[in-house]
């Protein structure tokens, strides 16, 4: 019989034991027990606020083509998904319109409409009196011809007379029970302009999130498909969103939207931008969310569909690399599945 092998005290593995002087970090991680133990972060589902996109109709539940597994509902099946969202404990949802096309134009009046999707959904969750926030996009992007997120002047895109627009839009969805007004058209001094409005309003215990650094990014495709803008949208949005080159203007950017009175900033992309979160929450010390965009969804979904990354393990880990990188809490399409493997964990 062949006695087992067992390293020496000499040649090779002394000299290595010396050179580490006795500090060997591989200890933590040999047991499930000791790696949790040790662990600097942690996902939980306080951490979570679940994207869910709008459609005209009633028991509508309609796949987003490049978005597995995610489906734009109707006024009545968001509600369905809040009363979900509540049960699993997820604090939030963020509520984004798929306007019919007849109810575009060119000035996204539809936005100021008190009966649009945004604010129907909002009053039919608000009646249901469920322990969940709601989050609202003001942009005008989703309302308009062109797709553009303000009011164009030929190519040009206006800054102060979108403002304007953003804050009539802004309170109407404060009247429907929006608790988390959510501005993501990066338009200079919006958030200061909507405040004010909220607090002359009676509205000043509305939260205001800030898009305080949204860039002009390639990972929103998915996201255009799911609001329908991807074939109406004319042109890009460099002009006002941010340059993906640029780390210092992130900073710029949020400082002016906190001075305004952001109670809470986002950082859009998310994983690409994990810098610029880091950077965010150490210069700021104030609440700092990200948005997994769905460019970044989509890619984990097809590529575990296509068998070429654990896909469940990327999702988990995905969200934990945000946690590293400083976030409070992350807007991501696996809201309710990973709330679910978490209560299972526990």
């Amino acid at each position: 019989m062949t006695a087992p092998h067992r390293p020496h005290a000499g040649g090779l593995a002394a000299d290595v034991g010396s050179i580490v002087g006795g500090r060997r970090l591989r200890r933590n991680r040999r047991t499930d027990w000791s790696r949790r133990l040790v662990r600097e972060v942690s996902l939980t589902v306080d951490d979570l606020i679940w994207p869910l996109f709008l459609t005209e109709g009633e028991g509508v539940a309609e796949d987003v083509p490049s978005m597995p597994g995610v489906q734009r509902f109707s006024v009545d099946g968001v509600v369905r998904q809040a009363e979900e969202a509540a049960k699993l404990g997820i604090p939030a949802v963020a509520l984004f319109p798929n306007t019919d096309p007849s109810l575009r134009d060119d000035t996204g009046s539809e936005a100021l409409n008190p009966d649009n999707l945004i604010c129907r959904a909002c009053r039919a969750i608000t009646r249901e009196g469920l322990p969940i926030g709601i989050i609202t996009d003001v942009a005008l992007d989703p309302y308009t011809s062109h797709g553009h997120d303000g009011l164009m002047q030929g190519e040009d895109i206006l800054n102060d007379e979108t403002v304007e627009q953003l804050v009539r839009q802004a309170l109407l969805q404060a009247d429907a029970g929006a608790d988390v007004i959510a501005p993501s058209d990066m338009m200079d001094g919006r958030i200061g302009a909507i405040r004010s409005a909220l607090d002359r309003s009676g509205h000043g215990d509305v939260q205001v999130m800030a898009y305080a650094a949204k860039y002009a990014s390639a990972f929103y495709g998915p996201f255009r498909d799911a609001v329908g803008t991807n074939t109406t949208l004319v042109g890009d949005k460099r002009t006002y969103q941010m340059d993906p080159a640029n780390s210092d203007e992130a900073l710029r950017e949020v400082e002016l939207d906190l001075e305004e009175g952001a109670d809470m900033v986002m950082i859009k992309p998310g994983m690409p931008y994990l810098d610029i979160i880091r950077r965010v929450k150490d210069t700021f010390l104030m609440p700092t969310y990200a948005y997994q965009v769905s460019g970044e969804y989509a890619m984990i979904c097809a590529a575990g569909q296509n068998g070429w990354i654990d896909r469940d393990r990327a999702m988990m880990e995905s969200l934990i690399a945000f946690k590293r990188a400083g976030t409070d809490g992350i807007l991501t399409y696996f809201a309710p599945e990973v709330a679910r493997r978490l209560a299972k964990a526990v």
